[in-house]
């Protein structure tokens, strides 16, 4: 047995019907990163007969003086509980990469090893959690667990099971920011790449990639069909029937809450009608804004998603709202229509990830957890990231230099997602 590099047909195939089969493990993915800057190899371990028995995107950067570091993005393609196979993987691979100054090559395997209680979050692990143990016996570091998004990629996932999901078991927060959302008049619809800069428009202030990075996601994914765009954008004359049709039953109740007051003046009831008035002059303001943007004609998006799809789940790779109309709750209604677009055609939605500090609200992703955990998904562990040094005298340079924490530090903060 011994690697070689495979074509991407041979790949494609193999990775496909593999059982850890991911989008980052595709051609497409390869593409997308080379124009990120990475070169790339499709490898495979093949025997004496050209089967393939494990394959691999590993993704090449340049590190250090004349050196490189590979990464394969969501592991390798093979059976982690054969050790033999393993084993012989390992070896092959440490031999291939030397030779071409390769440092260490990151994994992170897509691997779920535990799954968590949405009640309580006690995490429950499962037999792969000794794969763990397997992997660090034939030379991977296993690296820190990271509690939040110091990793390439989360260590926690939230995934909803499209065809068990039930919007009524959704938190009361949720059911009620989506009754908003429909309230004032959002509308969802999926468009095409010509309006990858509107999208554009709504990420900017939460990632520094630039318009032609979205651009370039979409044309390389949109080769197999496998890419939709979405956006959420306010129709003003529903945001104004619908107001309209709220103020006047607020009206109502107002007039009845004033004639209680008048007749006994109740505590109770003094406090109803204060809360009355607040609503009623809420709905108003909605009302001249609508009214406004009748007016000036104009269609507002306020919030969109990048979803790609791979075999049977589909994957928000990124979302992004216009906090100015966080009051619309947008994020919630593109969520909801995320659920109710796929619901037919997929079994699972990837929400992406989420932190491990569920209950602490010093935690600055505690909006971005509750607004995820409001739709009742699915919470996994994931096995969580490795380096299988290749040079270990290279790579205690690199680490002791400060180099490794400087070219893998990670700084996004995604605030403000709830």
């Amino acid at each position: 047995m011994h690697i070689q590099n495979i074509g991407a047909l041979e790949f494609s195939n193999f990775a496909n019907r593999h059982p850890l089969s991911n989008f980052y493990q595709t051609v497409n993915y390869a593409m997308l990163m080379a124009e990120t800057g990475y070169d790339y190899d499709l490898i495979g371990l093949v025997n004496d007969d050209n089967e393939i028995l494990a394959a691999s995107l590993i993704l090449l950067k340049p590190i250090g003086i004349k050196s490189f570091y590979g990464y394969a993005p969501r592991g390798f393609l093979i059976d982690y509980d054969n050790p033999v196979l393993l084993k012989v993987f390992t070896e092959e691979l440490k031999n291939y990469y030397s030779e071409k100054n390769v440092i260490f090559i990151k994994v992170n395997p897509n691997i779920i090893i535990g799954n968590i209680n949405n009640d309580n979050f006690e995490i429950t692990y499962n037999e792969n959690k000794n794969i763990v143990d397997i992997l660090t016996l034939n030379g991977y570091k296993h690296l820190a667990n990271n509690l939040y998004f110091e990793a390439q990629l989360p260590r926690f996932n939230a995934i909803i099971n499209l065809p068990l999901c039930k919007p009524n078991e959704f938190s009361k927060n949720t059911k009620n920011k989506i009754k908003k959302g429909l309230r004032k008049g959002l509308t969802f619809e999926k468009v095409t790449k010509d309006e990858i800069n509107i999208f554009y428009n709504l990420m900017k202030n939460k990632k520094d990639n630039s318009e032609y990075y979205y651009q370039d996601y979409y044309t390389v994914f949109e080769k197999d069909d496998a890419i939709d765009l979405f956006l959420v954008s306010i129709n003003y004359e529903d945001f104004l029937q619908n107001s309209q049709y709220v103020y006047n039953e607020e009206a109502n109740r107002n007039t009845i809450l004033n004639n209680k007051l008048a007749d006994k003046g109740y505590e109770k009831v003094i406090n109803a009608k204060m809360h009355s008035d607040k609503v009623m002059l809420s709905y108003k303001n909605d009302i001249m804004e609508a009214t406004k943007g009748i007016t000036d004609n104009k269609k507002e998006y306020i919030a969109g998603a990048l979803v790609i799809r791979h075999n049977n789940m589909a994957s928000i790779i990124f979302s992004a709202y216009d906090k100015k109309y966080k009051r619309f709750a947008p994020n919630y209604f593109l969520h909801y229509n995320l659920i109710k677009y796929y619901q037919n055609d997929m079994k699972y939605l990837d929400l992406n990830g989420i932190v491990g500090n569920f209950e602490s609200v010093d935690n600055p992703y505690y909006g971005l957890n509750r607004f995820k955990l409001g739709f009742n998904p699915h919470l996994y562990e994931y096995i969580g990231e490795f380096d299988l040094i290749i040079n270990q005298k290279s790579y205690e340079n690199l680490l002791y230099n400060g180099v490794l924490s400087k070219t893998f530090d990670k700084k996004d903060i995604l605030k403000d997602n709830d």
